[in-house]
């Protein structure tokens, strides 16, 4: 696994370690306008998104959306937008990030319940997608260019 690495790094691609929670979701740390944030890595996902307590937290200027979330166990669930945000996971960065905000309530009640930690939003395709990631589940990394 080395041998990938080294390639990897030589194209250009940026390694992100994961950490596996108590309830096998993969979990990573990001940083979004200057915010350190836990996120849960979700290749299901569509779009990355936050809890509405993330608007405060992560200083965000939230707008109305026309668009309804649905996710495990949650359907018809009520979205904010919020447009030009700076993200950043490890080294990788994009200044002009959109996100989701939605009721993430669900989630981080299931996570309780499995006493796992809350986190404060979702990771999601649009990032792997725009990324060109590759993940490594074996050795817990993942790596996005």
């Amino acid at each position: 696994m080395k041998k990938l690495q080294e390639i990897l790094k030589k194209e250009g691609y940026k390694k992100i370690n994961i950490k596996v929670s108590k309830t096998q979701h993969l979990l990573i740390k990001a940083t979004i306008n200057g915010t350190k944030g836990n996120f849960i890595l979700d290749t299901g996902a569509s779009n990355t998104c936050l809890g509405f307590e993330g608007i405060e937290l992560f200083h965000l200027t939230a707008g109305n959306s026309a668009t309804k979330a649905a996710g495990a166990g949650a359907t018809g669930m009520l979205t904010q937008i919020a447009k030009n945000n700076i993200l950043q996971i490890g080294r990788w960065k994009n200044t002009q990030f959109n996100l989701v905000i939605f009721d993430l309530s669900h989630v981080n009640e299931a996570l309780i319940q499995h006493k796992a930690k809350p986190v404060q939003g979702i990771i999601g395709a649009d990032v792997l997608l725009q990324g060109k990631a590759i993940i490594d589940y074996y050795n817990h990394c993942f790596y996005l260019k």
